[in-house]
């Protein structure tokens, strides 16, 4: 059986681009160290999937597609899921997701960083692309539904899509609505990098 997941986890590696398999680590790094996933090849980061979730590295794998949008890879090599992905609703969050920026289920790692400003919020906005609703959904867990409203209630203006997007996030997130949440979120999203440099520059203040 360890066999068979090993060889299901190298095939699920292998059919990443380099940048998504990148951002799976990324999105890893709450769970296993920095020091171990940034080096490893994808033979590697199966072995190391494999000591740390024994008979669960398919699950915690999953769990990380579903944030990155690769709900093909999931239904092409039957991953177990918590919650099975529907056909009717590929792109629906779930109906309860975990606090932060993890619909998938994985924790967030804790940050140090101050809380996001309005003006900050605005900023960001300012910079976000076409791909609001996808961050909003993938990233951010929020609703279509409520994405839709948004856009109803400001006809036109993309910008106060985008600022209203990320409000939202950061009412829901209170005092963890911070600099590097954000940033972490977004980091899998894709998006112009100057986006990441800029909540980089927001860190340093």
């Amino acid at each position: 059986m360890a066999r068979d997941e090993r060889a299901t986890l190298l095939e699920v590696h292998q059919a990443l681009p380099e940048e998504q398999f990148q951002s799976l680590k990324f999105l890893l790094e709450g769970r296993i160290p920095a020091g171990l996933l940034l080096p490893a090849s994808r033979p590697e980061l199966c072995r190391i999937l494999l000591q740390r979730f024994p008979g669960n590295s398919l699950r915690v794998t999953a769990g990380i597609l579903q944030q990155l949008g690769r709900l093909d890879l999931i239904q092409r090599f039957q991953l177990p899921l918590e919650e099975q992905i529907t056909e009717e609703t590929p792109w629906e969050p779930r109906r309860n997701p975990t606090p932060g920026c993890r619909p998938g289920g994985i924790p967030a790692p804790p940050v140090n960083s101050r809380r996001l400003t309005e003006k900050d919020l605005m900023q960001v906005a300012q910079r976000l692309g076409k791909e609001w609703q996808e961050v909003g959904i993938l990233h951010l867990g929020l609703e279509r539904s409520r994405l839709e409203q948004i856009q109803e209630e400001n006809p036109g203006n993309a910008v106060l899509w985008n600022f209203e997007m990320l409000r939202d996030w950061w009412r829901r997130e209170q005092q963890q609505a911070t600099v590097s949440r954000l940033r972490s979120c977004l980091e899998p999203a894709r998006l112009d990098p100057g986006i990441l440099d800029f909540l980089q520059s927001l860190q340093g203040d």
